[in-house]
């Protein structure tokens, strides 16, 4: 299994990245990334799992139609994942959604398999708590958009991270591959990257992925560049490493067995003592790029 795929070795159908969970050999993540150009329109059916519409770029028109009404959110979207929090739809299992752009765009599909059928929402850029996480050159942002405890789904847990370029993020490395109540969830995680250029020189970056002795045996360590996946069924993930000029995106999309629906991490013992040291140290100066618009 390839747990590396970059920029076009994910492609499937109408869409640059399609990770299903068939394609990534495990039961509930996925993650679509759909480029629309202006006028542009896709359709499909949620089947079995629910999804979050999310602009990477540019605007667009969602509708959801099933055996239980019709809805439509206007997504004002956004420039870039680099200069602003954008707002989302959400759309349950077993329905038919349709993404349309007047002006063309770049959209992330970002699934779960699930069970209980939600309504479809809108929501609110105003609505994404926007947090920093660690301090000096483990500084990143964390748009906490679909996040457990933000947005009620079933399965799904969606955030986004930016990470100034120069930083670590995913750092202490982390795992969730085990089910500890309390403790540590069993999550599949998808990572997709994107990065900010500089004078019309694209940006890069390092992802590791090593094992932790349960699952796969998942070992990864990868140069990742605008576009790339990295798939994680197990394993210690991070550092996220971006290079010193170009700031460094990533869209983390999560989902598993768990009965309940919740982000419980184990920090690798090697290197959890790194958090002891954050206390009274500033954040990254360069953060937040940006914050969430006020609520109207």
């Amino acid at each position: 299994m390839t747990y590396h795929l970059p920029a076009g070795k994910a492609l499937g159908g109408p869409y640059v990245v399609d990770v299903t969970p068939e394609k990534a050999g495990w039961g509930y993540s996925s993650l679509r990334v759909l480029e629309l150009p202006p006028g542009g329109t896709h359709s499909f059916n949620t089947g079995e799992s629910e999804w979050i519409v999310l602009p990477l770029s540019g605007g667009c028109t969602v509708t959801s139609d099933d055996d239980f009404g019709h809805d439509t959110f206007e997504l004002t979207g956004r420039e870039s994942v680099f200069s602003a929090v954008s707002d989302f739809a959400y759309v349950p299992r077993d329905a038919r959604t349709t993404v349309t752009s007047a002006g063309g765009g770049r959209f992330a599909l970002t699934g779960a398999r699930c069970t209980r059928r939600l309504p479809a929402r809108y929501g609110p850029a105003s609505s994404v708590p926007v947090e920093l996480r660690g301090t000096g050159n483990c500084s990143r942002q964390v748009n906490n958009f679909g996040a457990a405890g933000v947005l009620e789904c079933d399965k799904l847990i969606a955030v986004e991270v930016i990470t100034p370029g120069g930083n670590w993020s995913s750092f202490p490395p982390h795992k969730h591959d085990e089910h500890r109540p309390g403790e540590e969830s069993v999550l599949e995680e998808v990572y997709y990257f994107e990065f900010a250029g500089h004078d019309g020189i694209p940006g890069l970056g390092y992802q590791r992925v090593s094992p932790s002795g349960h699952g796969r045996g998942t070992d990864v360590l990868a140069e990742v560049r605008d576009g790339d996946v990295v798939l994680i069924p197990d394993g210690w993930h991070g550092p996220s490493m971006a290079v010193p000029g170009h700031h460094m995106y990533y869209l983390n999309v999560m989902a598993g067995p768990e009965p309940e629906r919740a982000w419980l991490i184990c920090d690798h013992p090697d290197h959890a003592w790194i958090r002891d040291t954050w206390a009274g140290r500033p954040v990254d100066p360069r953060l937040p790029l940006y914050t969430a618009p006020e609520k109207s």
